[in-house]
């Protein structure tokens, strides 16, 4: 597309000479503007693609891909059953029955928060991975007597206990007397803490044998759910068709992750799209600083332009030329942008960290954004469109002062010098 001849005058005209600092220091910027936006952007939507995916790994792991309810919405009965025939179904992984409920936390150090106390079988809490892979202090191994409770490190913190020590559960729903109603008390021994580096899980979740949950609950004999572990969660949907096919004569009510968290999935994908297209402006804005740039260019090299048509360079070649410069500024803003961005994105957390010391604050809490750490995961595809994005938005931000100056007369541009 580009002969020699353009290639050399390209470089030439871009190359900083007395006289013509100025131009060449709005390339400058225009190639830093371009550099950063790209950066920008895939730092973002690898920040964005990171937290969706550590997100959806921890909920999905901690929680069931779906849920098999009693259809009246009461406990069900039946859930042994119900789990049998859940694990027939192809394409499922587990189905595991749970008991769940609020209650209030406290402990003898004076600690005291809300929680989500969830009763499941020893061996079934063994066999969850996330769970399994992630005690930091204690045993599993000890998690089968009545008395005993696994909670997450963040609440642990919370109420100031550790492995050894005991919690006292009160129920909101207590017992009725002939003074009242009163709560409903009990001690727990703690064996094991885990931390599955959400935020959210690892200060709320209490695990008790299923038998203790009954119990305490007062649930007998009975379950709020079947939790199910598919193969493929994107494919949920069909699994529970088939779910629904195996309970035909047992109504149940099922609910999947996607309907269970589709308004935070949701906006979270709003927010990707908004930062997408306000990031976008950054590279938008340094491609008009192009169009100015070669718009200065195309009037400093009149005479120039003059003097390589008058010589027998076609309209055509003085194009090229002017492309070339823009394109020139458009390929390099984007390449350093991209190095950029792709070493920011695989030293993002180290580089947290070293901020965090510098300013000594703490930049984006657990608390607030769920996760221990900042994730971020490249996506080739998003990488390769910005990259396409950046180039064609340089190449056409030059077209128009490219085709000024093809369009350039040489003889008013001579008799004007």
């Amino acid at each position: 597309m580009f002969g020699t001849f353009e290639r050399l005058v390209a470089f030439r005209y871009l190359a900083a000479r007395k006289g013509e600092r100025f131009v060449s220091f709005n390339a400058w910027f225009s190639l830093i503007g371009i550099a950063l936006g790209v950066a920008t952007l895939i730092i973002v939507m690898s920040v964005m693609n990171g937290f969706r995916q550590e997100l959806l790994g921890r909920i999905l792991g901690l929680n069931g891909h779906l849920g098999a309810y009693a259809a009246e919405g009461g406990p069900m009965r039946d859930f042994d059953a119900v789990a049998a025939r859940i694990r027939a179904v192809p394409g499922i992984v587990e189905a595991t029955p749970i008991i769940e409920g609020q209650v209030l936390i406290t402990s003898e150090a004076g600690g005291a928060t809300g929680g989500l106390a969830r009763g499941i079988r020893p061996e079934d809490l063994r066999a969850r991975d996330i769970i399994a892979r992630n005690i930091v202090r204690g045993s599993l191994s000890e998690f089968e007597a009545e008395d005993t409770i696994v909670i997450g490190a963040g609440l642990a913190n919370k109420l100031r206990v550790g492995v050894g020590d005991r919690v006292t559960l009160v129920s909101p729903q207590g017992r009725a007397t002939v003074v009242g109603t009163l709560p409903r008390l009990r001690a727990f021994r703690i064996v094991a803490l885990f931390s599955v580096g959400m935020n959210e899980y690892d200060s709320t979740f209490a695990f008790l044998p299923l038998a203790a949950a009954q119990a305490y609950l007062q649930m007998p004999e009975a379950a709020t759910q079947v939790e199910v572990f598919v193969q493929d969660p994107t494919r949920v949907r069909a699994a529970t068709r088939e779910i629904w096919r195996a309970l035909a004569d047992r109504p149940v009510r099922i609910l999947d992750w996607q309907e269970s968290n589709n308004s935070f999935f949701a906006a979270v994908q709003v927010e990707r799209n908004v930062m997408f297209l306000i990031l976008t402006l950054i590279i938008l804005v340094a491609a008009f600083n192009i169009v100015t740039t070669q718009t200065m260019l195309v009037k400093d090299k009149r005479r120039d332009i003059a003097i390589l048509r008058t010589v027998g360079a076609r309209r055509g070649a003085v194009l090229r030329v002017f492309l070339m410069c823009g394109a020139a500024i458009g390929v390099l803003g984007t390449a350093a942008g991209l190095l950029l961005g792709l070493v920011f994105c695989a030293y993002i957390e180290e580089i947290r960290q070293f901020l965090q010391w510098l300013t000594s604050t703490q930049l984006f809490p657990a608390e607030v954004y769920f996760l221990a750490q900042l994730p971020a995961v490249v996506d080739s595809s998003e990488v390769t469109q910005v990259a396409a994005m950046s180039f064609a938005l340089s190449l056409l931000a030059a077209m128009y002062p490219a085709w000024r100056a093809a369009r350039l007369d040489p003889v008013e541009a001579l008799r004007n010098e």
